[in-house]
């Protein structure tokens, strides 16, 4: 199929990737301008930029689609559908409208639950015991589009965003790849959205990333994991900042905040979490034992 792509961060690029290798004609690619980053500042392209590059696919950036020329230069591509992973710009209806087949948006959640931003950190935060990704044909709302494909995955109860996000990714790639071949054959079902089970997945702020060890131990626990890497929750010890990247269920009770034992195991309001993995502010992330070789904590030693 003619192909117009629309993605940037690394959660986009595998289907990018897998598109071009089951042989369409992926006829532009658009994605985020690149953009200041790092110590010196340096221009960062995008991980689908990158790809794209590598792909030697023709790339196009523009700030915005909201006027006549950008619209004007995106019908002209003639797409049969575009594939959009987490691009970032609003697509407004002229552009919608213009593929023969289509806008088709990759979503790392079972819409209709968790529309908007963050569905990934968000299905953690919550504790849910399952994700998955959907396929719909966009339109003009907020991730209200009806579906095209849906397909499951368990969340593991220790598994943590970033481990979600790679398998979503992936299963991502391999859903659009089915969905284009369902549209291509004519044999394509779209499903409009149901109407109960509604929930919104905004924008992690910085004052949920500070762990809270009043809460459940699950509760502490689903913090950990679902901000890890990033942003990641974190705590201080001994006025020193940590982030905590892995947990698991502990063994033992004690008041909120104490350090029960010499492995980081630290007790909430009820129960307690485990501390496999951390980060000390300016250094790579570490597990408990290499965080406990430098920074001995004993038993009873307050984290806030």
């Amino acid at each position: 199929m003619r192909l117009i792509f629309m993605g940037t961060p690394d959660f986009a690029a595998p289907t990018l990737v897998e598109l071009a290798a089951r042989g369409h004609d992926i006829v532009a690619v658009y994605t985020r301008a690149p953009r200041p980053a790092g110590r010196g500042l340096a221009l960062q392209r995008t991980p689908v930029e990158r790809e794209a590059q590598r792909l030697s696919l023709p790339i196009h950036t523009p700030k915005t689609l909201k006027d006549n020329s950008a619209q004007e230069a995106f019908r002209a591509h003639n797409a049969d559908a575009a594939v959009v992973v987490a691009y970032g710009l609003i697509l407004p209806k002229p552009v919608l409208d213009a593929p023969r087949l289509g806008c088709f948006n990759v979503h790392a959640s079972l819409l209709p639950r968790w529309r908007g931003a963050a569905p990934i950190n968000r299905a953690i935060l919550a504790g849910d015991s399952e994700s998955g990704i959907t396929i719909m044909k966009m339109d003009e709302g907020l991730d209200t589009g009806t579906i095209a494909m849906a397909e499951r995955m368990t969340i593991a109860p220790d598994l943590t965003a970033g481990e979600l996000h790679d398998a979503l990714s992936r299963l991502g790639a391999d859903l659009m790849v089915r969905v284009l071949a369902a549209a291509e054959r004519g044999s394509l079902q779209l499903t409009p959205q149901p109407q109960a089970g509604v929930t919104y997945a905004e924008k992690v702020s910085n004052a949920e990333t500070r762990i809270d060890w009043t809460k459940p131990w699950k509760r502490v626990h689903d913090c950990i994991r679902g901000l890890s890497p990033y942003p990641g929750a974190w705590f201080e010890i001994g006025g020193l900042r940590v982030k905590a990247l892995r947990s698991t269920k502990g063994e033992g009770t004690g008041a909120p905040g104490i350090v029960l034992d010499n492995k980081l195991t630290v007790a909430c309001a009820d129960g307690c979490v485990r501390l496999l993995r951390l980060q000390r502010a300016g250094r790579q992330p570490m597990s408990a034992e290499e965080f406990l070789r430098g920074m001995p904590v004993e038993a009873g030693t307050r984290v806030t």
